[in-house]
């Protein structure tokens, strides 16, 4: 006589709740991690895009021998006294040495607004905006010395996080570096 055997044909219920709670659990360990991970990918971004902006401006003034300023602006055609800098910046040819755009006075760059939960202060000398002379070095348009800090980070972590400074040396030189802050501001 001869046994039949039968081919096990899928997955029970239980193996496959098992499996789902173990997929479920891992994913949860790696939420946190992938987050970090985009939220580090966004520092490093916009970082490169205000220091590219500093660069052009810096570049600009020296050769077209006239100031070239770097203001925050929301709508991207002048700029603001009010607000962060995360609302987007413009560099522009600014002739009369006002540090506003004025007729005739041509934007060379705008930058977007940051997404959200990005933060980007500048510190009391470049609060309002970075202005360079035509030798490349920076000052206030009243011709007081102007260097200052950028701190770039993101809101809504109650512990220390990872940001990105860029400092503007008296040389009126940008310089990028990582820095941990103990918060978001």
């Amino acid at each position: 006589m001869k046994k039949r055997t039968h081919a096990s044909r899928g997955f029970s219920l239980v193996e496959l709740m098992v499996v789902m709670s173990m997929l479920a659990v891992m994913s949860g360990m790696a939420l946190p991690s992938l987050s970090r991970l985009l939220d580090q990918s966004k520092l490093g971004t916009q970082g490169q895009a205000l220091f590219h902006a500093l660069s052009l401006g810096r570049s600009e003034a020296i050769k077209r021998g006239n100031r070239v300023v770097i203001c925050k602006s929301a709508e991207g055609g002048q700029c603001s006294r009010t607000g962060g800098w995360e609302q987007g910046w413009i560099v522009f040819h600014d002739r009369n040495n006002n540090a506003q755009v004025d007729g005739g006075e041509t934007v060379l760059l705008r930058e977007q607004a940051l997404p959200s939960r990005l933060r980007l202060q500048g510190n009391r000398p470049v609060a309002h905006y970075v202005s360079y002379t035509p030798l490349g070095h920076t000052s206030t348009t009243s011709g007081g010395f102007q260097a200052g800090t950028f701190t770039l980070c993101v809101t809504g972590s109650s512990a220390a996080s990872e940001g990105r400074q860029i400092v503007i040396s008296n040389t009126g030189r940008a310089r990028s570096s990582r820095v941990k802050l103990a918060q978001c501001l």
